[in-house]
């Protein structure tokens, strides 16, 4: 036992009798005690000063007093030792900073102390982050073709510099290839920039090729596994004042001005000139790590868990780039173009030119490669593509497709290894729109088709398995099975004799259970979405099923439409008004009258329509589709109409046969394709009213009576491809005055409450538009249906630009808002590729017409 001096000695050192640490106060306070009095007579006046000081030079100050102190203990060293007590003090500094400072304390302070109690000189040292970048990554040059682009050029030194951080790639690397693709529009350029990414991350650190993925397409689950990051814009921007030690005042200036998050970060870290330590490099695992820690944060004090989190990424972020991703990421708006289908391509790519160390499956030498002609490459690119994409189709998630690649490259093994799986969504197979029944009478000349009621409810896909267990997801791949617990108790009754597991699709209605009447959407959209108990269900549903998809462990999306009906029809039992068969009509072209009758009957009973599906595999049947027809075909740019001549030109030399470009339509299972083999016309379709999913993205203040409300608003289309929104009109027509103040209460700018709400000063960075600045930015999440007279070409708005002219984009004459699309996302909206369709079509039209009238105007000259 030591004795009470070595006891009270221990005390005046760097903790108390209760084990308390000491804070800065009394390491100041030892400095007094050797001050002289007539200089602490003076310190009143330099604490007025040093009140005069900015943080920085304050910091400063006090970084050389500390120096000061270092070099006469050092002095006081060579002359006889460092004393216990002084020893005491350093530990005490080091161990007792502000709670505020600790959190910009890394893991490799406790190895910092230890060396300060060896001797060795400690003192706190000021690092400049603010603009600190990474010198290695900065330069690969991402954006070369992957035909040019080597890995190995760069995996050495890389590996070298990551070699601090066990190995892993840093996040500087995806920071690197995320503002390269940024900065480009080009679709190509995307591509592969992806590509050469993802080969580098193949060949150098393989383990961290999964985490890049999801954090490139701004996710970190499939849809179907519930993990949300559940932030605030509030614990963001907290984070952000914390660590760039800003007040709320100046956060607001910068946010006004620029409008994105990530743009407010990058500010912000500009703004933030010194920290207290070099911040510890973020790793793209890492990054990730904490992005599912944040997801699975629950529960008392999962707020300041979060937080922490949130904050640590903050801090060790290095240079404005890496905030300004980090910061977008938590936000869930990425926004750099690597959607699904991209990142599915980049990945199909790469495995083809890259494996791992230690795997054996066949690459492509991008020497050979560079040797082929452009259509030579895109048949190389095509089959992988296809694979990939189809094995993504059926099982969407990258945490099964990734290891698989990584193993066995692409090769129809992966078809295998990736196939359909119970309670695993398959991504539904979707029907293309068609304006009239004429229209899909012309394009299905020629077939057998079902026609089934287009149902006013939830489309929903079913998985029993063999001990009975049920999984329902939706269109979406979410997973409703709480939503739902009367299908799950009666899913396991419709089987029949034989039927021991299996996947359908139906569409949830909500019905009268007496009468077995439908009732509309809105009523079902009123039930609880989860946690619901089968004793409090106030809202009946019945399961009209459609399509059986697996059965008994085989897959059945090769067989035609007609089979896997009449599996689903023979097979199960139904129960009527909770399960049952869509109602529907075999016909075929020449039955015009009979299909408008079933159309009639269909709306009689409050659906939405009617679909039309292809019952049998008929490849020599010829498509009479937009694959073939004028509307594909209108020359619109000098390019175009060279096309359009060497393609009648050759027509001409095959004796006017016209060759299809398209594949023939096929009545098999196409999960994740729009397809002309499934069709749907519905009620509100028709040759002269068309309409478009659009998304309100900004507004101005009314005139007279409507100053106080928003109005005209500027609506946009979906760039799959970019990930960006294309403005392509101002809507002021078909909105109520009830309407207007919901929606000015929803888009509130602040003016009248004191807090902005889904609204924004500045243009957000993924909206496309270059007219006159609107009065305030919404926050795009709604979809609203929009009707219009005609679509035309626009010298100011851009959107599909290049898809049907090189210099204009199109726009829309008198758009009218009818309703709001409760039932859908803003990735459900309408895209730029199908406003652009319908601009082709209605250019056909207008030649027809103009044809047919000049047919017209010859018969009564001859007469």
């Amino acid at each position: 036992m030591s004795s009470p001096a070595k006891k009270r000695k221990l005390n005046n050192g760097s903790k108390s009798a209760n084990g308390a640490s000491k804070g800065l106060e009394f390491f100041f306070n030892k400095q007094k005690q050797s001050i002289p009095t007539e200089t602490l007579q003076q310190q009143p006046q330099a604490a007025a000063s040093d009140q005069e000081l900015t943080d920085e030079q304050l910091a400063r100050k006090l970084q050389d007093e500390w120096n000061q102190e270092e070099a006469s203990n050092a002095d006081a060293d060579q002359s006889g030792g460092v004393s216990e007590a002084d020893k005491q003090t350093a530990t005490a500094v080091s161990s007792s900073v502000a709670p505020t400072e600790q959190s910009k304390v890394g893991p490799g302070a406790e190895n910092e102390s230890a060396a300060t109690a060896s001797g060795r000189k400690k003192t706190l040292t000021l690092q400049s982050a603010g603009l600190a970048e990474d010198s290695i990554t900065s330069t690969v040059p991402f954006d070369e073709s992957p035909l040019q682009f080597d890995p190995s050029k760069y995996a050495r030194e890389l590996q070298t510099a990551w070699s601090g951080e066990g190995g892993d790639a840093t996040y500087a690397l995806l920071t690197r290839c995320f503002v390269l693709v940024s900065a480009t529009a080009s679709r190509i350029k995307i591509v592969d920039t992806l590509v050469n990414c993802l080969r580098l991350l193949i060949e150098t650190d393989p383990s961290s090729l999964l985490p890049a993925v999801w954090l490139a397409t701004n996710s970190i689950s499939p849809p179907y596994i519930s993990l949300e990051l559940g932030l605030g814009g509030s614990a963001i921007s907290k984070a952000l004042k914390q660590v760039c030690g800003l007040d709320s005042r100046s956060l607001k200036v910068i946010y006004d001005k620029y409008g994105d998050a990530g743009d407010v970060a990058f500010e912000a870290k500009k703004k933030q000139s010194f920290t207290l330590r070099k911040p510890k490099p973020l790793t793209i695992k890492g990054v990730y790590q904490s992005l599912v820690k944040i997801a699975n944060s629950q529960g008392h004090g999962s707020g300041e868990a979060k937080q922490r989190l949130v904050d640590r990424l903050l801090q060790d972020a290095r240079g404005g780039e890496e905030s300004r991703f980090v910061v977008r990421t938590l936000c869930q708006h990425l926004r750099i173009g690597a959607v699904k289908t991209t990142m599915l391509i980049a990945l199909s790519r790469a495995f083809l030119l890259s494996r791992p160390p230690g795997a054996d499956f066949p690459v492509k030498l991008p020497k050979d490669l560079a040797k082929l002609r452009k259509e030579e490459l895109a048949e190389v690119w095509s089959r992988p593509e296809e694979i990939v994409k189809a094995c993504f189709a059926k099982r969407p998630n990258y945490n099964d497709l990734i290891p698989v690649l990584l193993e066995i490259g692409i090769c129809e093994e992966l078809l295998v290894r990736c196939g359909l799986t119970l309670h695993i969504p398959l991504r539904p197979m979707l029907g293309s729109i068609t304006r009239d029944l004429s229209e899909m009478l012309t394009k299905l000349q020629g077939r057998d088709f079902a026609c089934e009621f287009k149902y006013d409810g939830q489309r929903a896909q079913i998985h029993c398995d063999d001990e009975g267990k049920v999984s329902i997801f939706s269109r979406h791949l979410e997973l409703m099975t709480d939503k739902y617990p009367d299908l799950v108790e009666m899913v396991p009754k419709i089987r029949g004799d034989g039927v021991r597991s299996f996947i359908l699709e139906g569409e949830v209605v909500a019905v009268d259970r007496e009468t077995g009447e439908l009732k509309p959407f809105q009523t079902l959209a009123n039930r609880a979405r989860k946690d619901v108990a089968i004793g409090s269900i106030a809202i009946d549903v019945c399961l009209f099923s459609f399509d059986l998809m697996y059965l008994n462990g085989q897959p059945l999306l090769d067989r035609s439409f007609r089979e896997r009906r009449e599996l689903l029809r023979s097979l199960f039992v139904e129960i009527p008004h909770h399960f049952t068969w869509v109602q529907s009509l075999d016909a075929t072209s020449s039955e015009s009258e009979t299909v408008l009758d079933f159309f009639k009957q269909a709306t009689d009973v409050k659906c939405e329509g009617i679909m039309v599906k292809i019952l049998d595999n008929l490849v020599t049947v010829p498509y009479a589709g937009n694959g073939d027809d004028v509307t594909n075909d209108i020359p619109t740019t000098p390019k175009s109409k060279t096309r359009a001549k060497s393609k009648a030109k050759s027509s001409a030399d095959d004796g006017g046969e016209k060759k299809s470009r398209r594949k023939p339509l096929l009545a098999t299972y196409e999960p994740d394709k729009r397809l002309d083999s499934w069709l749907k016309v519905k009620k509100d379709y028709n040759s002269n009213f068309d309409t478009l999913d659009m998304i309100p993205v900004a507004g101005w203040h009314g005139q007279g009576r409507k100053a106080k409300w928003w109005s005209p608003i500027l609506m946009a289309v979906r760039n799959e491809d970019a990930g960006s929104l294309e403005v392509v009109t101002k809507c002021m027509s078909g909105f109520t005055d009830a309407f207007y103040k919901a929606n000015k209460e929803f888009y509130d700018n602040g003016e009248e409450s004191g807090e902005m709400k889904n609204t924004h000063v500045q243009k957000p960075s993924f909206v496309e538009y270059s007219g006159p600045s609107p009065d305030i930015w919404f926050e795009p999440q709604e979809v609203w249906e929009m009707a219009f007279a005609d679509i035309t070409l626009s010298p100011t708005y851009t959107a599909a630009i290049g898809l049907v002219s090189d210099e204009r984009g199109l726009s829309m004459r008198f758009p009218r808002f009818l309703k709001k699309r409760d039932d859908k996302g803003i990735d459900e909206a309408s895209t730029n590729e199908f406003l652009a369709s319908l601009w082709r079509k209605q250019e056909a039209k207008a030649v027809a017409n103009g044809a047919a009238e000049g047919t017209k105007d010859d018969v009564e000259d001859e007469s």
